[in-house]
């Protein structure tokens, strides 16, 4: 037989042992079994688990001052809106093919992404369908390192570092890398990787057998100096990206998880019984604090763990069954449902859960992770405890830990407190947390908040401190001294501080702290704040719990349908409401219609700069007419050009109002041939109108005649503004006759920018000297 094609056969050999090695990797989805099961680990076929990610193309990765977990599920519920063609999708077989944004095939690939969104189930994914011999076939062999196995390897070459993971490729390993070509690298999770990975540098190595760093083996292969023309493909978490420079990945993208298809495919997938899914998914759309983290799949498995306990007919003790309102009471069930099926004494597992909350919460304020053996020494993490591996995953060699999720670890880090108080570590980590700009405390600090309320530490009740409450007692005292100190600095803060306190009020579900802090407090202001759904939410508990706020100002907080239904229930004591530059459409109209019938305190509304112009624009201006309306103050501007066509509509809502004194509509296109119908409508008997704005509304000299027949029908009209608009012309000389007239009452005309003429403008001069009360502005 020729010698090469020994060699073909022999390449082809080791290939397949490579395939079935990687499949034996690959092949099973494993998950936990639901809680009472026996915490064993449940393997299941990858392609009949799997649920697939959504990934988008990303320009590039920014450093976020808030924590990335809140961060990413706000951004999602702007993603929930749109539909999957709309977005810029990024098949999981096409992010090696060509890319519009570089222009050019990408051979280095860079997957952004939260803890726990499915970075590493994507990888496995790839790799499996590669395997299985569906996608990615260009590549002869594939590679797939994790960033947590290599850190204990320091100089080597990249031969080495290959038959480290592989040693099965030793025989062929020098042929297979002659051609580059055809080798993908994946690396995963470089936010775990304890390696100096500059990728600017210009130390970098050539050839496969020179011992360097393994940092700088990594850096070497994406800056192509070594292995020229392979694919590298690497995944990390958002906060790492934002301190390097990510232009050296042709292409960026980023996971965000499940959208609502794929959140209800998941419960689908965990619960045996379509009737119990349906319920649990139910349950957790109808809570926004729980649904919005949803999106991550690791957070799916927690919720669906906790409700398929909470959701069976069993005599079980109460609290075991407690459905979660917030997230702090999903992973107190979450954690009392564990340490329940393990039946530990209460000595035991208080040790245990000051021993790893402790190492828990050293990884939260330093930004780790990932925990080596002499960790669990230094915090006397028994190692040998049968309850440990429910709560920390263990890597193959090198021996590394890691909580099931990074948001099981802060609850630990927060319970801790609670477990083993000490006033003096408690003040220190409360400082610490909020000291940190780039947010890493900030869900540990909503979990210490939720510890405090008595309802949801008695989840937890036969394993905490002799004195939790004491450490109830600090944690309250720190948020009251945190709302004066936002109080102080309110001016030159960023409003979405004031906004995190009052996610720490709702999780302490703390009413009386709501209204000790809020008792002095009228007017509540979150201007330029983009405020989720989740974040209405909260603020409609803020609402509900303090009624003595009369006065709510959403000015720029791009605020959405699902977000308005959450804050409706608790508009219904305003007096004064301002949703100006939120870019609300049309559709909210009804919305607003229903806030308007149901409030019968209102006076002031506010809707400026949205786009609440067009048919259903009827529904929210018939409410005005309604005999619950008390609205005194109307301020319209810059609705997308409100049409004169919707003078009819507006005309229709304001007819028979006898309570509306105030009426802006600024900078909208109201001249055509219905203005007079609004100019009619303000002229009736009924009509109190002491103020009108119709700046900006193009209106030619020939409204000067409705105009003027307004001015002699209100005597109640004191100030009307017409500024910037083009009522110079023959008709200008109506309105002049109808301020001159006995029944008249305007005190102040604004006519800035109209165009006037030198006639008009003396004619005006002369008006002012015979009615020495009337404030003509020119």
């Amino acid at each position: 037989m020729p010698r090469l094609m020994k060699a073909v056969i022999k390449n082809h050999d080791v290939k397949n042992n490579h395939k079935e090695h990687l499949y034996s990797k690959t092949k099973k989805f494993v998950e936990c079994q639901p809680l009472g099961c026996n915490q064993r680990e449940e393997s299941f076929p990858f392609n009949t688990h799997y649920v697939n990610l959504i990934i988008l193309s990303a320009d590039h990765f920014r450093e976020h001052s808030e924590n990335e977990l809140i961060v990413t599920g706000e951004r999602q519920v702007e993603y929930l809106k749109k539909k999957k063609n709309e977005l810029q999708c990024i098949f999981t077989n096409k992010l090696f093919r060509w890319c519009h944004r570089s222009r050019l095939v990408p051979q280095m690939v860079m997957v952004s992404g939260v803890p726990g969104v499915g970075k590493t189930t994507l990888m496995q994914r790839i790799v499996y369908d590669w395997v299985k011999g569906d996608f990615y076939q260009r590549f002869s062999f594939v590679f797939f390192f994790k960033f947590r196995e290599l850190n204990r390897l320091d100089n080597l070459s990249l031969e080495t570092m290959i038959l480290h993971q592989y040693p099965h490729l030793a025989p062929q390993l020098v042929s297979i890398l002659q051609d580059p070509e055809k080798l993908l690298f994946i690396f995963d999770g470089l936010d775990e990787s304890l390696h100096t990975m500059d990728f600017s540098s210009n130390h970098l190595c050539s050839h496969p057998k020179q011992l360097k760093p393994c940092g700088q083996i990594v850096v070497s292969l994406v800056r192509k100096s070594l292995l020229k023309g392979c694919s590298v493909l690497m995944t990390s978490r958002p906060t790492r990206l934002a301190s390097i420079n990510c232009n050296i990945f042709e292409r960026k993208v980023e996971i965000i998880g499940f959208l609502t298809e794929e959140r209800q495919m998941y419960f689908e997938n965990f619960f045996s019984s379509p009737e119990l899914a349906e319920k649990a998914f139910s349950y957790v759309k109808q809570n926004e604090t729980l649904y919005t983290f949803c999106y991550l799949p690791s957070y799916c498995w927690i919720i669906c763990t906790v409700l398929s306990r909470s959701f069976q007919t069993t005599s079980s003790d109460q609290p075991m069954s407690l459905l979660p309102k917030t997230v702090t009471q999903l992973f107190a069930i979450f954690i009392a449902n564990i340490l329940a099926n393990h039946s530990l004494h209460k000595s035991d597992a208080q040790q245990l859960l000051r021993s790893i909350g402790w190492m828990a919460e050293h990884g939260v304020m330093n930004h780790r992770v990932i925990f080596e053996d002499r960790d669990l020494d230094s915090f006397h993490v028994d190692i040998k405890s049968k309850l440990l591996s429910s709560f920390l995953m263990e890597s193959d060699e090198p021996v590394s830990y890691s909580f099931l999720h990074l948001t099981v670890q802060e609850f630990f880090s927060a319970l801790v407190h609670y477990v083993d108080y000490s006033p003096e570590k408690l003040q220190k980590s409360l400082k610490d947390a909020k000291s940190y700009s780039d947010g890493r405390g900030e869900i540990f600090l909503r979990f210490l908040c939720g510890l405090s309320d008595g309802s949801t530490r008695s989840i937890l009740t036969s394993y905490l401190d002799r004195l939790p409450v004491q450490a109830s007692i600090d944690v309250i005292s720190w948020v009251k001294d945190l709302f004066s100190e936002e109080q102080r600095l309110m001016e030159i803060q960023d409003r979405r501080h004031l906004l995190n306190i009052f996610f720490y009020l709702f999780e302490t579900r703390n009413k009386i702290l709501m209204q000790e802090l809020l008792k002095s407090h009228r007017r509540l202001e979150l201007c330029c704040v983009h405020m989720s759904s989740l974040d209405c939410m909260v603020l409609a508990f803020i609402l509900k719990s303090c009624k003595n706020l009369e006065e709510l100002i959403l000015y720029g907080c791009t605020l959405d349908t699902e977000g308005l239904d959450r804050l409706l229930p608790a508009l219904h004591n305003l007096h004064n409401l301002s949703l100006a530059e939120n870019n609300l459409p049309e559709s909210f109209c009804n919305k607003l219609a229903s806030v308007i019938r149901n409030n019968q305190s209102l006076k002031t509304l506010v809707l400026s700069h949205n786009r609440l112009s067009g048919h259903q624009f009827s529904d929210f201006v018939v409410a005005l007419s309604s005999p619950s309306c008390i609205i005194e103050e109307l301020r319209f501007v810059g609705n997308s050009g409100v049409p004169d066509t919707s003078c009819i509509q507006l005309a229709c809502g304001i007819r028979n109002n006898q309570t509306l004194k105030t009426i802006d509509l600024k900078n909208n296109r109201l001249s055509g041939p219905h203005f007079g119908d609004l100019m009619e409508a303000l002229s009736s008997a009924e009509n109190r109108i002491e103020e009108l704005c119709l700046a900006d509304n193009d209106l030619p000299h020939t409204s000067c005649i409705q105009l003027a027949h307004l001015i002699k029908k209100n005597s109640s009209l004191q100030i009307l503004d017409l500024s910037n608009n083009r009522l110079t012309g023959p008709h200008f000389s109506d309105l002049m006759e109808a301020l001159s007239s006995p029944e008249c009452g305007i005190k102040e005309l604004p006519l800035y920018n109209n165009g006037l003429s030198e006639e008009e403008k003396e004619n005006i001069r002369k008006l002012k000297i015979d009615k020495a009360n009337l404030n003509i502005y020119y």
